[in-house]
């Protein structure tokens, strides 16, 4: 590799040489040989040193506790503030810093409105990835953005298609610009080709694809200012609820040090939620706590799906690597380590809606639903790569030591328990009891330690009661085909946690960490898009 920005696109270890190859692949090792160090290591103690198990047993539950109560209190705080968020007119306070008012608005002394710029000076760039998705869905994202508050004619919309989408792709692409070319101060389709030697067939490279086109056909050609423009990356499916994009803007002008930070809506999947199965349901409403309560331990805060950035940061890291499959992930550590350590993740207490997996029939979706949870879990791959570039930054003039190798470890530690814990807890914190023989079954601590794992169990199931209250909350309305009894279902569904969780869960995470530690790289797998 010549240079740093080199390192910085490479994907997996394969995109490497010499002893930078093997540094790499030992990393892409780690992630995967320490959750399985645990889970094997407790399996084999428990026959071996079963007076240890149970007592590190007891000892993790009751840190399990304490960690449902940590996240419980995390969840409130988020949910009071996406209510808040929710409520507040972002326009009006947008005009309220248009007109200096800058007192009577939380505005940092290096923000972009202290330096006089408004709301009015800024454009919202919306890109589109797409591969096989429907008109409907298509249609009804572009037409959220639309409804949108926000000037129709201060937003640049793309639609990145896929060119082995083929005809069909082309078709419901052309049937799409025609629709939309006039509600827009500029819309326009970019098809990205297929079989571009060194790309991953996947989001990224398709819309780091868009954009450069874009760039080159219509942004450098009307002379705009990158630095007044917001661009947001929306999954097909992603629905904005009107107001977003004030509040985005809103963020953007009060912030300090704008430049270097993306911002993070909170994902909730209404779109299809009353009609996708149960286990989906649970499993959307399940990551979208887990976002929430990240956005309010901002140090943890990584982007997610769809969210926003400037375009002045996109362009100086030059874009999406084209050979990511977590490129909503990548493009924020490639943005921290790009900067030395000086990027962040600015949430905003407003939520985006998209869709519940759902596949043609219930055995489908459950295989469609492993497959994306796999995809997600894949996100390990972020974890030898911020070692390997920090290894390489190490001795960089203001590179932030201890600011990425925080993040390094909240990753470690996020995918190690994604993992194991549930594991630990429903079968491993049972084994010293069926392989520990008499030697252990003969002591008091093992007629205890049921009596204790139950007890501590049954405090902890108050944060799932937590959480079935706020995912009825957050619901949409009731659909008039679905009767008052589907919302009871709904919210009696969370019970069936535990099994989702393991299911839907650890053995999708520790299938792609395995596969990972095995140099078995995964492409990019396309979720299904389905609303009944």
């Amino acid at each position: 590799m010549e240079n740093r920005q080199d390192y910085l696109r490479a994907g997996k270890a394969t995109d490497l040489k010499g002893r930078d190859y093997k540094l790499y692949r030992l990393l892409e090792i780690l992630p995967g040989f320490l959750s399985l160090a645990t889970l094997i290591g407790l399996f084999v103690l428990s026959y071996f040193e079963p007076v240890f198990v149970a007592y590190f047993i007891i000892a993790f539950d009751v840190y399990w506790l304490l960690v449902v109560v940590y996240m419980a209190i995390f969840l409130i705080t988020s949910y009071i503030n996406l209510r808040r968020g929710l409520k507040t007119d972002w326009h009006a306070k947008c005009v309220n810093l248009a007109q200096g008012n800058h007192d009577k608005e939380k505005v940092g002394d290096k923000s972009l409105a202290r330096e006089g710029v408004t709301w009015e000076d800024v454009w919202q760039l919306i890109i589109f990835p797409t591969y096989n998705e429907s008109e409907e869905i298509i249609r009804s994202s572009l037409q959220a953005v639309v409804n949108d508050n926000f000037p129709n004619n201060r937003k640049i919309v793309a639609l990145a298609v896929e060119e082995r989408s083929g005809e069909e792709g082309r078709k419901r692409a052309e049937n799409i610009k025609n629709e939309f070319k006039d509600k827009f101060y500029y819309f326009n389709t970019f098809f990205h080709p297929d079989g571009i030697e060194g790309e991953l067939k996947g989001k990224g490279s398709n819309q780091a694809w868009c954009v450069k086109q874009l760039k080159r056909e219509f942004l450098d050609k009307e002379n705009f200012n990158q630095e007044r423009i917001l661009i947001s990356i929306f999954d097909i499916d992603t629905v904005v609820r009107s107001g977003y994009f004030y509040a985005l803007t809103y963020k953007f002008l009060t912030v300090n040090n704008p430049f270097r930070a993306s911002y993070q809506p909170i994902p909730v999947y209404h779109n299809n939620i009353w009609g996708a199965p149960f286990f989906s349901r649970v499993a959307a409403s399940s990551n979208t706590f887990w976002q929430m309560i990240m956005q309010v331990r901002q140090e943890s805060l990584v982007t997610y799906s769809s969210h926003s950035m400037t375009f002045k940061a996109l362009a100086e890291i030059g874009f999406w690597s084209p050979k990511s499959v977590s490129e909503d992930s990548r493009i924020f550590w490639h943005s921290l380590l790009h900067y030395n350590g000086n990027y962040r993740v600015e949430p905003i207490h407003f939520d985006v809606s998209m869709d519940v997996t759902c596949d043609s029939n219930m055995s489908q979706t459950a295989l469609s639903l492993y497959k994306q949870q796999r995809r997600w879990a894949w996100g390990a791959e972020n974890i030898p790569y911020l070692l390997f570039n920090t290894i390489k930054a190490w001795r960089n003039p203001g590179f932030k030591k201890n600011t990425v190798m925080g993040h390094i470890f909240i990753q470690l530690y996020g995918f190690h328990a994604w993992a194991t814990n549930a594991l630990i807890i429903a079968l491993l914190g049972w084994m010293p009891m069926f392989l520990g023989g008499d030697r252990f079954n003969s002591t008091v601590l093992s007629s205890n330690l049921p009596v204790v794992t139950q007890n501590l169990m049954s405090v902890a199931m108050v944060g799932l009661l937590l959480s079935a209250i706020i995912s009825s909350l957050l619901l949409p309305k009731r659909p008039r085909q679905y009767t008052i009894w589907k919302k009871i279902i709904i919210t009696l569904e969370w019970l069936l946690i535990p099994i989702v969780i393991i299911i839907f869960g650890a053995i999708p995470c520790l299938d792609a960490q395995i596969r990972l530690m095995r140099g078995k790289y995964m492409g990019f797998w396309v979720t299904p898009k389905a609303r009944n």
